[in-house]
């Protein structure tokens, strides 16, 4: 047993599902409460401490309690960086010209299918183990730079044992539809058959991944594509994503409606009709604002997916093309500076409304008796500094699964 006392302001949403619109942003806010947890879950909360206790004591010192950090969207396991692009960018070098000399996300799947499982498996472990001690004990982790059988299957073994062997919790996404291969380029409907054929059936048998995410976009694949590849992936026991409306909405959004993907990502673009697709279908919109801050691009419209009653969570996209960036603490300011959003939806945002749509609701993403007991205590007196400060990390304390982490020093 172990008791998390002198806790200043504890806030977290409440319930095992999504919340949209107003109650969004009804975060609990309990003053100076006692968390009890019972092995890895969350046993009680109470006013007081029992003069019977005699378990272990972590003192929050009056700090502001969240639950854990929850990135419902990633890229963590892949080979290489590609810093050296980035001054291209800024000198306004078009992405096909950075393709064309060897960059891009081609040049990560070179990286990606020269590497070692060992190789990816130290690299994608020390970023997560950043990401834990920024206060992420969840995250997501998208495939999609092997491009084929063989590499696919390597970057998804990895994901599974970093979560069989480090603390943070990795749910796996199978995104061999991410791009066309350079070997494909003249027969796309052969590498399509090959994802519907032979990698979403080879991902089931080994368990592999619990989702299968599709790149629905103008040059990458087509709605009819991506409906395609989904329902094959539904017809194998797998749950649904979608990269949808990033740059054109081509009808990505009313596709994760249609189809009631678990969530679809990205939507800077999207229309009405995506947005009324969205909500019809009960799929989590995850927006990635560090995308748009890297790129320079514009923001996705949550203050009108949250008006519009559709579930908004905040992600990462962590990538070494589009936003080499792994703190979602960033991310939570950069959703409240540029999307709008009051600290308390931003809060539900990035535990609650983040683990559903990783199909995880019910398990973590508030501070609830029953739940897992992943807790952060962070260095600020309330939710409003909290999002407030930008540039620290300003974790104090991270619990998973009921265990105080060992987190370091930055």
């Amino acid at each position: 047993m172990k008791c998390i006392k002198n806790i200043g302001v504890l806030a977290t949403p409440k319930g095992n599902k999504a919340l949209c619109g107003e109650e969004q942003g009804n975060v609990l806010l309990l003053f100076n409460k006692n968390i009890i947890i019972d092995n890895e879950i969350i046993a009680d909360i109470l006013d007081y401490v029992p003069e019977s206790f005699s378990g272990e004591i972590i003192d929050a010192q009056n700090s502001l309690v969240t639950p854990g950090l929850v990135d419902a969207h990633t890229h963590l396991v892949f080979g290489g960086f590609r810093e050296h692009e980035l001054q291209l960018k800024m000198q306004g070098v078009p992405y096909l010209d950075i393709l064309a000399q060897g960059g891009g996300i081609l040049s990560t799947v070179k990286e990606t299918r020269k590497a070692t499982e060992e190789e990816l498996y130290t690299k994608a472990r020390k970023e997560a183990l950043e990401m834990l001690k920024s206060g992420t004990t969840t995250c997501e982790a998208k495939s999609g730079y092997g491009l084929n059988l063989q590499d696919e299957i390597k970057q998804m073994r990895v994901a599974k044992r970093l979560n069989d062997t480090e603390k943070i919790d990795i749910v796996s996404t199978q995104m061999a539809a991410h791009a066309v291969p350079e070997e494909y380029k003249n027969d796309r409907e052969g590498y399509i058959k090959l994802i519907i054929d032979t990698i979403i059936p080879e991902t089931k048998k080994q368990n592999l991944a619990e989702f299968v995410d599709v790149f629905c976009e103008t040059g990458v694949f087509s709605v009819e594509e991506t409906r395609r590849i989904l329902l094959a992936a539904r017809e194998h026991g797998l749950k649904l994503k979608i990269h949808a409306d990033e740059i054109d909405a081509i009808g990505g959004s009313e596709l994760a409606g249609e189809l009631s993907a678990t969530s679809a990502e990205h939507l800077i673009a999207i229309e009405d009709k995506g947005i009324k697709a969205l909500k019809r279908g009960g799929t989590v919109a995850c927006l990635l604002p560090a995308t748009s801050f890297y790129l320079g691009k514009n923001y996705a419209p949550a203050r009108k997916l949250i008006n519009a009653g559709v579930p908004v969570a905040i992600a990462t996209d962590f990538n070494p093309g589009s936003c080499p960036c792994n703190s979602l603490k960033l991310c939570i300011n950069l959703a409240n500076y540029n999307y709008k959003m009051t600290p308390q939806e931003v809060l539900t945002a990035v535990t609650l409304n983040a683990a559903a749509a990783i199909d995880r609701a019910d398990k973590i993403g508030s501070i609830e008796k029953g739940k897992q007991a992943d807790i952060v205590i962070w260095d600020a007196a309330n939710l409003d500094y909290f999002c407030y400060r930008f540039g620290s990390p300003m974790v104090k304390k991270v619990i998973k699964r009921g265990e105080l982490q060992n987190i370091g020093l930055y």
